[in-house]
């Protein structure tokens, strides 16, 4: 990912919470042939290996899994997004831009295909999503439905070999401006635009 300095991130535990907290990626790998990309749920284990792991599962059905296994892979966490308009800044010489917030983790893939890691891998991304409703669903491992479900999926993890972030919220302008940008996007409402204000906001408070 192309990184200008001002808007680069380096902060581990920054990036990490920023994946957990938008855990819904995109998993790109490669089959020497062509680029492959499955959108997906995941888990973040920031305490597994160096550098902390990520985990989640695909239908069996996918070829993706195959060609990944053991190699290399890019997943992509992109966060709130949005339109600055020049007009905002109320100065001349300037263009539109587009602020947004991403993290790139790389690391090796490995498929877990026994049973007991799947139902763990799908234990915890359930917990992940239904710890928040008033009844949270568990999936009952010993109906003959979960036994066929199973076998319909490939588990895996990916051990995190480097992360970058990019935070890119108008660093390259003077602060009055980026003010006028958060004000602007303040006004227009909507919550990734007010998401974006606050990134700004809580930037320029350092």
């Amino acid at each position: 990912m192309y990184t200008p300095k001002e808007y680069e991130v380096t902060d581990r535990s920054k990036l990490l919470d920023f994946m957990q907290s938008n855990s819904f990626g995109i998993l790109f790998s490669h089959t020497g042939d062509e680029p492959m990309a499955t959108h997906l749920p995941f888990i973040i284990d920031d305490e597994a290996g160096d550098q902390g792991r990520i985990l989640g599962h695909m239908a069996k059905a996918n070829r993706q899994w195959r060609y990944a296994d053991g190699r290399q892979v890019l997943v992509v966490f992109h966060g709130p997004h949005t339109y600055v308009s020049p007009t905002w800044y109320q100065a001349e010489d300037t263009v539109p831009t587009w602020d947004y917030v991403a993290v790139h983790a790389t690391g090796v893939f490995k498929a877990l295909q026994d049973r007991s890691d799947s139902e763990e891998t799908l234990t915890r991304l359930t917990a992940q999503h239904e710890s928040s409703q008033p009844k949270p669903w568990q999936m009952d491992y010993s109906t003959p439905y979960a036994n066929q479900r199973l076998k319909q999926i490939v588990a895996f993890q990916i051990e995190i070999t480097t992360l970058q972030g990019k935070w890119k919220l108008n660093q390259n302008h003077p602060e009055e401006r980026r003010e006028r940008v958060s004000k602007k996007l303040k006004t227009l409402g909507g919550e990734v635009n007010l998401q974006i204000a606050g990134l700004i906001d809580e930037d320029i408070a350092g």
